[in-house]
């Protein structure tokens, strides 16, 4: 079978089931490994052999990882330091401690009953989050724990990722290689230092280009060249893809860097879901649904057990949000595909029991909407009075251009402390204005992806300064189309534009020099000889009906002749207007 026939049915099944999943409220990740499991050999078998598909979808988990490691910034981590570092790191370890228990009690050999603990603890964390977003649900206290619980399993992922095939070479009772570990040791530190110093100026020089493919082709080089550099020193590719993500997450061009890579890893990543679909041996469940319910079962209980009274000791005020965190974290995550994979790769676990857990996680994943339903429907009362990630992440106010209408803008809000997203296209720009202490990132406001990674859909203004006409409008369309709760306080450069604006339903316009101008004006009018007084009332009468024609002209300003009818016809009676409040 050719590569683009092979194509052609991936993407035909992703298109397929990946919709109707999101519909049921399952996830996409169920969508891609339901879609797996229909074209792979268990179903349709219209894929006879998806191994060579997964190692070339692996590269899908690198860049997933190299996103979290830019989501994972120092202010993040010390703000939910409490929920983090500690639910979070219990549940890991007693989670992992009690399902290894079991799994010596039903006869695994001690490294097995490990690996299998540590796999299973992890839950899904796109999962989870969708779920809390979807039934709006991730500022309450449940959804905050569930957040920090994640947080840290994604932390805990990286090294299990890197350092699992350690247990292959501690099961071979291979000898200490110290040539390797001060190799390894090297890459890390070259990573680091070289990071540190030459990441950033290899994206500038990208910026200058102005070229956005080339920006694109350099934030795609610095992840696979991060990863290739760990994978050459015999480490994990997605560890050096983690610490480029974080070395980078401080920078002005984490946003553009998160819409540039988020397609890819969208791709790659549901690509890898429906490679591990293809494996899932479905005839198990139809062999031995018994024991593929009592790993299922075993699994969510155990988990369950460990979450219920951490998140009651944790600071959950009563019994029905605990048992909320305890279901909404109880199933498998899509790290255990990849650890399972790992595990496959390097000989670690059985086969047969591999085929097991891999099904048996998709199955609790399954179940977790379900469950949620069930016990959410227990109780209505949903509290807003925290919140699942600090201001400094998401911050309520969006500045598009960062030029001197939007650092004044920047300036007034820093001054009563509300908190700001600035982004620029000019590389220039957002280097000059950085030196000064300004937070202004590199990014393109008219991308629907930038706006996300900038934090749009939990932003409550944007405030849309931008000096050129086609991209401000363009930025407008896709607030009101993908963001309608997201205010708009627009910037026009003329009565055109704010007519445009208007067309689009921006909330506030404000056009280019009006005030300045007026101000001009009422100066003059002094030296002229009239007062302060008579003076301000005829800027503020100006000003006063000039809004009023902008938006009676709205109906017209398609019309070239009835615009200029009406600015005449506006023009002769407000002079008429003043001349007659002057003489009076």
């Amino acid at each position: 079978m050719s590569l683009l026939t092979e194509t052609l049915i991936y993407l035909v099944a992703a298109l397929l089931f990946v919709p109707i999943s999101r519909k049921l409220g399952l996830g996409s990740i169920l969508g891609y490994l339901t879609a797996g499991i229909i074209i792979g050999p268990s179903g349709l078998g219209f894929i006879g052999d998806p191994e060579h598909i997964l190692h070339f979808a692996e590269l899908g988990v690198v860049l997933l990882l190299f996103i979290v490691g830019l989501e994972l910034k120092p202010a993040r981590l010390w703000v939910l330091r409490k929920m983090v570092f500690g639910l979070g790191a219990l549940q890991v370890f007693l989670s992992a401690i009690l399902i290894a228990g079991i799994a010596l009690l039903v006869g695994l050999d001690r490294q097995s009953a490990i690996i299998v603990g540590l796999i299973l603890a992890l839950s899904s964390t796109a999962f989870v989050l969708q779920m809390l977003a979807e039934q709006k649900q991730l500022t309450t206290l449940h959804g905050r724990a569930s957040f920090s619980i994640l947080l840290f399993q994604d932390l805990a992922a990286i090294p299990l990722i890197a350092f699992l095939p350690l247990f292959a070479i501690s099961a071979q009772d291979t000898e200490f290689d110290p040539a390797g570990f001060l190799l390894g040791v090297a890459a890390l530190g070259s990573l680091v230092i070289g990071g540190r110093y030459l990441l950033r100026p290899a994206l500038r020089v990208a910026t200058f280009t102005r070229i956005p493919e080339m920006f694109t082709a350099t934030a795609l080089l610095v992840v696979i060249g991060s990863a290739l550099l760990m994978d050459l020193a015999g480490l994990s590719m997605v560890l050096g893809a983690f610490i480029a993500g974080m070395l980078l997450a401080d920078s002005e061009y984490r946003h553009q860097l998160e819409g540039d890579i988020a397609p890819f890893k969208g791709l790659l990543l549901g690509l890898f879901f429906i490679a591990v679909g293809m494996t899932v041996n479905l005839g198990l469940l139809l062999d031995s649904p018994g024991r593929i319910a009592a790993i299922v079962a075993m699994l969510m209980i155990a988990k369950a057990l460990v979450l219920f009274p951490l998140a009651l000791w944790f600071g959950m005020p009563d019994r029905k949000r605990a048992l909320r965190v305890a279901v909404l974290l109880s199933q498998g995550g899509e790290f255990a595909f990849v650890l399972l994979g790992i595990a496959t790769r390097e000989d670690l676990l059985a086969t047969s029991l591999i085929d097991e857990l891999v099904l048996a996680v998709a199955v609790s994943m399954l179940l977790t909407p379900v469950l949620y339903f069930v016990v959410d429907r227990q109780s209505e009362e949903h509290t807003s009075d925290d919140h699942d990630i600090p201001d400094d992440v998401h911050t309520p106010v969006i500045i598009a251009g960062f030029g001197r209408v939007g650092q004044i803008v920047g300036r007034t809000l820093h001054a009563v402390d509300r908190g700001y997203t600035a982004l620029d296209l000019d590389p220039e720009q957002v280097d000059t204005v950085r030196r000064f202490g300004n937070r202004v990132h590199f990014g393109d406001a008219t991308r629907l992806d930038v706006l996300r990674a900038a934090g749009a859909e939990h932003a409550k203004v944007l405030v849309l300064v931008l000096a050129d006409m086609e991209a401000s409008l363009k930025v407008a369309e896709t607030v009101k189309q993908h963001f309608p709760e997201l205010k708009i306080v627009a910037r026009a450069r003329n009565r055109r534009h704010a007519h445009k604006l208007m067309d689009v339903g921006v909330d506030h316009i404000m056009r280019d020099t009006l005030l300045s101008s007026l101000a001009m004006a009422e100066f003059a009018l002094e030296d002229l000889g009239l007062t302060r007084r008579e003076a301000k009332h005829v800027t503020r009468t100006f000003l006063k009906r000039d809004e009023t024609l902008l938006r009676e002209q709205h109906a017209v300003h398609d019309s070239e002749e009835k615009l200029i009818q009406s600015v005449r016809e506006a023009s002769d009676e407000l002079a008429s207007l003043l001349r007659n409040d002057l003489r009076d």
